[in-house]
C-alpha cells in the first residue's frame, strides 16, 4: 500500500506534455546533467521511484526546477523498470506506473533536481484490479476512437486496438494521443480508470467536433 512510502521524498521529474498512469509504461530519454543523477540516485535506491508532474501551462518552459505554485498538485510516480546507458552519457529509462500521488512539498537535491514530499492516501485505488464498466457497448467507444483518428489523421492497427486489454486500451490512448496538457491532466486525476474511459472519450467527441467544424469554415 502506497501508505508504508508516505512522508518518504522521491524524485521529482517536472515534464510538460508527458503522462504517466498506474500500472502504464512510460519511455524517456534523460539527457540534462540533473536528471542524469536523478535517475543515478533512483536507480542506487531500494524503490527506483520517479514522480513524474506536469508544470502548469502558464509555464513556458518545457523542463524545469521550480516552486510548489508553477506544478500541478496531482502527479504519478514510477518505478524504473530498465535503463540503458548510452555511450553519450544519456539514459532511455521506462517508468512502470506505481501510484498517483498529491505533492506536499519541495526541496530541491544539491544536485538541482526536485525532492518532493508526497501523499498516496487518496490514491489506494491504483493498486486494485479493476475493470472498466461501458456505459454504452465497447463498439461504440470503438466509433468515438475511429471518429477521433480520423479527424487527427492518426493510423492504427485496429485488430490490435480491439482485442487490447480494456485497462490498457484506455491508458494507452491518455498517454498516447495528442491532447493538450490540461486535458492530460484531466485524464491522471480522474478518480478510476471508468471515469477515465468517460474523461477520454468526451474529450476525443470533442476534439473529433472541433477538426469538422473547421473543416466546415
Amino acid at each position: 500500500m502506497p501508505v508504508k512510502f508516505k512522508n518518504e521524498a522521491i524524485p521529482l521529474f517536472p515534464l510538460k506534455g508527458a503522462l504517466l498512469l498506474p500500472k502504464a509504461r512510460l519511455p524517456l530519454n534523460i539527457f540534462e546533467p540533473r536528471y542524469l543523477q536523478m535517475v543515478k540516485d533512483s536507480l542506487k535506491s531500494d524503490k527506483r521511484l520517479i514522480g513524474m508532474i506536469q508544470p502548469l501551462d502558464k509555464s513556458n518552459k518545457k523542463v524545469a526546477s521550480m516552486s510548489k505554485s508553477n506544478l500541478y498538485k496531482i502527479g504519478c510516480a514510477g518505478k524504473i523498470i530498465s535503463f540503458d546507458e548510452l555511450e553519450d552519457g544519456r539514459f532511455m529509462i521506462t517508468l512502470s506506473g506505481y501510484s498517483r500521488f498529491s505533492l506536499v512539498n519541495l526541496n530541491e537535491d544539491p544536485s538541482g533536481y526536485l525532492q518532493a514530499e508526497v501523499d498516496w492516501s487518496s490514491y489506494s485505488l491504483d493498486y486494485e484490479n479493476e475493470e472498466v464498466k461501458w456505459d454504452t457497448n465497447f463498439e461504440s467507444f470503438l466509433q468515438v476512437v475511429s471518429n477521433y483518428f480520423s479527424a487527427k489523421n492518426i493510423s492504427t492497427d485496429w485488430n490490435t486496438l480491439k482485442n487490447a486489454d480494456h485497462e490498457n486500451l484506455v491508458n494507452s490512448l491518455s498517454m498516447l494521443c495528442p491532447f493538450e496538457n490540461y486535458e492530460k491532466q484531466a485524464l491522471l486525476e480522474a478518480y478510476s480508470i471508468t471515469d477515465r474511459k468517460n474523461v477520454l472519450s468526451t474529450l476525443m467527441e470533442m476534439a473529433s467536433q472541433n477538426q469538422g467544424n473547421d473543416i466546415i469554415q
